[in-house]
């Protein structure tokens, strides 16, 4: 398996101070920015466009960007984010008509592309695309808000997708994102997962470090013979 990564969600950041607290969790130990994009179409929520993308960059925040785009049509969206920055773009095999050509309009346009299955969502359309995946994205909570709880339900989905990659040899990273906290972490990595989004579980903390410092504990604890 690939080194852990935890990735905090900044639509539970201060959104007055948006550079600096990504500044501060990537020092506190986080790997990577997570984007929450929604479009009140496709999730019943409105958040960042890619201009939030933009600004951090022009703040001088270089670890990777990571956007999920919960929206509809998604093309010209997947062209915007990847010119403010991007270096993951990960998308909703739903929110498509033609999911390979999105998934290959996200690589040729340099960045590396995801696909994002919701709770109640079976895997399949992973084995048409899987050649061309660099993350699959599993919601461990409905898309939309952030804060709710974590559904139980889609550890088994996780330890499938993980099955999954291991058998296709493809270097693919398995992320989980909803309701992802100390109480739930230990479970996802053991399911298999490799990449956690965290939002309200750091943010919502005054210290980003011993936050972030105990939910490695908690991944290491799970997975106790993974070199993190």
């Amino acid at each position: 398996m690939k080194e852990f990564w935890i990735a905090p969600s900044i639509l539970a950041a201060d959104f007055a101070r948006l550079g600096e607290e990504a500044e501060q969790v990537l020092a506190a130990g986080a790997d990577v920015i997570h984007i929450d994009v929604m479009d009140n179409h496709y999730v019943p929520n409105l958040t960042m466009g890619p201009q939030f993308c933009k600004a951090l960059r022009s703040h001088g925040i270089t670890a990777p960007i990571d956007v999920h785009l919960m929206v509809t049509p998604v093309d010209s969206m997947i062209q915007a984010f990847a010119q403010a920055g991007a270096d993951y773009i990960s998308i909703h095999p739903e929110a498509t008509l033609h999911l390979d050509r999105s998934i290959q309009l996200i690589k040729d346009l340099g960045c590396k592309a995801g696909l994002v299955f919701n709770p109640a969502s079976t895997l399949d359309a992973a084995h048409y695309v899987l050649d061309r995946l660099d993350l699959i994205l599993l919601m461990s909570v409905n898309p939309g808000f952030g804060g709710q709880r974590f559904i139980p339900q889609v550890l088994p989905k996780i330890a499938a997708a993980r099955k999954l990659i291991d058998e296709s040899g493809q270097n693919i990273r398995l992320e989980v994102d909803g309701g992802v906290n100390l109480q739930t972490i230990g479970q996802v990595a053991a399911a298999g997962a490799d990449m956690f989004v965290a939002g309200t579980a750091i943010f919502a903390e005054r210290d980003y470090r011993s936050t972030i410092s105990a939910l490695r504990r908690e991944i290491a604890a799970a997975v106790p013979h993974h070199n993190q």
